[in-house]
Formats: C-alpha cells, sequence, structure tokens
C-alpha cells in the first residue's frame, strides 16, 4: 500500500496571516512553515501585484499530533464560502497522485490540471461530484 496523508486545508481570501495567528493562540498551533506568495519564484507570464506578495501561500501548523494547512487563494480567484476548507492529499509518487486525481474528477471538475509546478512534480485541484475540493500534491524526491 502507497503511504498517504489527507490535511484539512483552509483557503482564505487574504486574511490566512491572522487566521494563522488566532489558531496560534485559540489551538496552540505550532507554524513550522509559512511562505508567501512574495517568496515564490516569480512568474513573468503572470507578474504578481504588489498587494499580493504578503499573501499566504501556504502554511503548515501542527497541533497536537496533527497537521492543518492554511492559505490564502491566488490573488483574483474567486473565493466562496463553499471552498473554505479542502482536503490536501499527500502522495510520495506522481503516477499515484494521477491515479488519485482521475479518480476523483469522474462526475466532477478540474480546477487546477495536475501538473509539474515549482514545488511539486505533481500537483493539482479537482472538485469530486459532491462538492468536495481536493487538493493531489506529490512530494519533490529528495533524492535527485
Amino acid at each position: 500500500m502507497m503511504k498517504l496523508q489527507l490535511t484539512p486545508f483552509i483557503m482564505l481570501d487574504g486574511n490566512a496571516d491572522e487566521a494563522i495567528r488566532f489558531y496560534e493562540q485559540a489551538l496552540n498551533a505550532t507554524v513550522v512553515f509559512k511562505q508567501t506568495f512574495g517568496d515564490a519564484p516569480e512568474d513573468p507570464e503572470h507578474p504578481l501585484p504588489a498587494d499580493a506578495k504578503n499573501r499566504i501561500a501556504h502554511s503548515v501548523l501542527k497541533i497536537g499530533d496533527s497537521e492543518l494547512f492554511v492559505a490564502d487563494l491566488d490573488p483574483g480567484k474567486p473565493h466562496n464560502k463553499g471552498n473554505l476548507v479542502n482536503i490536501c492529499i499527500t502522495t510520495e509518487d506522481a503516477k499515484h497522485s494521477r491515479q488519485l486525481f482521475d479518480s476523483l474528477r469522474e462526475g466532477g471538475q478540474v480546477n487546477m490540471p495536475l501538473q509539474e509546478i515549482y514545488f511539486s512534480p505533481a500537483y493539482g485541484v479537482v472538485t469530486d461530484k459532491f462538492g468536495a475540493v481536493f487538493q493531489i500534491f506529490t512530494k519533490k524526491n529528495r533524492n535527485r
């Protein structure tokens, strides 16, 4: 059986940093990783507006034995309360990620095609036929 990890992922619209501080207090969370959109490599095809550089691209909070991911949506992406909580499925193999992605998109919709991106060899977002949003994230192989 391939190793899988499911993590709740809260997607916000510009107030993720405030939410992180709130969860540090309310849930005794420890921030183990935090990156802003401004920290990521710049895409010359899609320049980042200056006011978006401080938005949180990704964060990992450790709460007890669990992790919680918190981030802001990409600048300009529509936000509605229905997609506030996603589930991030982490795999160690791009082929496994492809199988999961293809299975979940049956009768659903692709929000972002599964593709190589600067932080993952295979990352994509899909809404299943029940309206649940899944982010499929493949860890980078550190041995390369």
